[in-house]
């Protein structure tokens, strides 16, 4: 057999056909920034075209929000290697701080949007800035409730002992999601909070 013979056999025996899950997630991920993309351009054309009622400049900076939120992605990451290795507590652990701290996100999102509401005067239909800023931290805050739905029920399975090592590749495909998230909130963070305001 000849050398350009083999070196073809090896190169076609160490492909590997990519992780469906893993596919399917950027998939998704793409989708949706697609989606992200569009409410984000909107809300930057439409920054200071209300006419009337409150205006961006009612919004406070959810400085310790956004560091709970972003903080998630570490501790996410930090489950991702415990699965990989075995360590199923440490996984529990790291996954039960990430959905806490995505909880607190989440919160944190609704005690501003009380304010927001009831304080300041600002709904979805009160002026195109209500309906711009609630369509797009609301897109986002309903990713992030779809993200805590998921870590919760990682979260059960871990409780109930269901979890082991060889799962590590469907957990990093569900933690992407959750880097999603958290990205997609750099983003929103730094439209709707510091150049809208």
């Amino acid at each position: 057999m000849s050398t350009l013979a083999v070196a073809q056999a090896e190169r076609e025996q160490a492909w590997v056909q990519p992780s469906k899950g893993r596919v399917a997630m950027f998939c998704l991920i793409l989708a949706e920034s697609t989606i992200f993309t569009i409410f984000v351009v909107a809300y930057v054309y439409n920054i200071g075209k209300s006419l009337y009622g409150p205006t961006p400049q009612i919004l406070e900076v959810p400085i310790w929000n956004s560091i709970f939120l972003l903080s998630s992605s570490l501790t996410i990451w930090l489950a991702e290697r415990a699965v990989e290795h075995g360590r199923i507590k440490s996984f529990g652990l790291w996954w039960a701080l990430t959905f806490v701290l995505g909880a607190i996100f989440l919160v944190g999102t609704g005690i501003e949007w009380h304010k927001l509401i009831y304080e300041d005067g600002l709904t979805i239909s009160t002026n195109l800035f209500g309906t711009t800023f609630y369509s797009l931290v609301g897109l986002h805050a309903s990713h992030v409730i779809l993200g805590l739905i998921a870590l919760f029920t990682v979260l059960m399975f871990t409780v109930t002992g269901h979890v082991r090592k060889e799962h590590a590749d469907r957990i990093q495909v569900l933690a992407l999601y959750w880097h999603f998230v958290d990205a997609v909130w750099i983003v929103v963070f730094t439209v709707v909070y510091v150049i809208g305001r």
